[in-house]
């Protein structure tokens, strides 16, 4: 007996599920590919996961590096190349990662990064021994969101507001379906290792910082990103955890870590805060399977890291396509 979703002839047609900052991407990156393409998603901007976040490029909590190296590059250079795009939202900005007592060795992400130097004593507040100095882009994602769904829409790409219970039912509209669903995926596909990662943020008002910083772990992580919209003081990573209500002591907890580390932010006035849910794994799933019908491509479980591997990870999702259904 037939399997119920088949289909006779494989077509390059395309369903993206998502539309948050990787599927926005993956679609981008199909449609280029030849792939008639289109996404299907719940929500979409400002209403993602993606629309919270802070956004700097940084692999944070994105699994091993082993292929968010190669990722995490290729993003950092579309990136940059954005930055003279200045409807992007993307710009360039010099900032410091702090290093706690015990850190040693270089981060795998060296590579991937063009200005990157040991901090000069100067440099460092008193708390930390050491730190890397390091040109990155930042993103101020409610204009960013909004430069990609334009991209998107000037290639042909429409976006469907529906939501999805089966992957594979969506085989009967097209041969490539990318799972781009975030934390989402844990339901559709029964991954029970991808787990929320709640991040609380503050925006204040910008112009008081002009670089990044990044500091801290666990209880002690703090982040503060200057955009030109707000600046973004961060924040949690608490996994497991599925409330977004803000909390307001974590909200004066953050600011007090952040204002240690930039007092000048102490005279920002505050403009918002939000909380999302990162959406966690051991690694980032980026695999193609055959479905009867079609090819199945997943492609969640970004971590923190969902802006920094999107481009990358939005190439190797439109390779995996064409590999299985190259161009007539």
């Amino acid at each position: 007996m037939a399997a119920p979703f088949a289909r006779k002839t494989l077509t390059r047609e395309a369903i993206v599920v998502g539309c948050g900052v990787s599927g926005l991407s993956c679609a981008i990156r199909l449609a280029e590919a030849g792939f008639a393409t289109r996404i299907v998603a719940r929500e979409r901007t400002p209403h993602t996961t993606s629309d919270i976040a802070a956004a700097v490029w940084y692999p944070f909590r994105c699994g091993t590096a082993d292929r968010g190296l190669s990722w995490s590059r290729r993003t950092f250079r579309v990136l940059r190349e954005l930055a003279h795009d200045p409807t992007s939202g993307v710009t360039l900005v010099e900032g410091i990662d702090l290093l706690a007592e015990g850190d040693a060795g270089t981060p795998w992400w060296k590579d991937a990064v063009e200005r990157f130097r040991a901090a000069d004593r100067a440099e460092i507040p008193d708390a930390s021994p050491a730190a890397w100095v390091f040109e990155a882009p930042v993103v101020a994602m409610p204009m960013y969101m909004k430069w990609l769904e334009a991209k998107a829409a000037s290639l042909g790409i429409v976006v469907e507001a529906r939501a999805v219970t089966s992957l594979d039912a969506l085989f009967l509209e097209a041969s490539v379906v990318v799972n781009c669903t975030g934390l989402g995926a844990r339901e559709l596909t029964g991954d029970t290792s991808l787990v929320p990662i709640r991040g609380q943020v503050v925006r204040v008002a910008p112009g008081h910082v002009r670089r990044f910083v990044q500091a801290g772990a666990g209880a002690d992580l703090a982040y503060v990103i200057p955009r030109p919209d707000c600046t973004v003081l961060g924040g949690t990573q608490d996994v497991g955890a599925w409330d977004t209500a803000v909390d307001p002591a974590t909200a004066d907890a953050i600011r007090a870590r952040c204002i240690a580390l930039e007092p000048d932010l102490a005279a920002a006035k505050v403009l918002s805060h939000a909380v999302g849910l990162r959406p966690g794994r051991p690694e980032v799933c980026l695999e193609s399977a055959r479905r009867p019908g079609g090819v199945l491509v997943h492609n969640y479980g970004h971590g923190g890291g969902g802006v920094t591997l999107s481009w990358g990870c939005a190439e190797e999702v439109a390779r995996h396509a064409a590999a299985a259904i190259p161009q007539g």
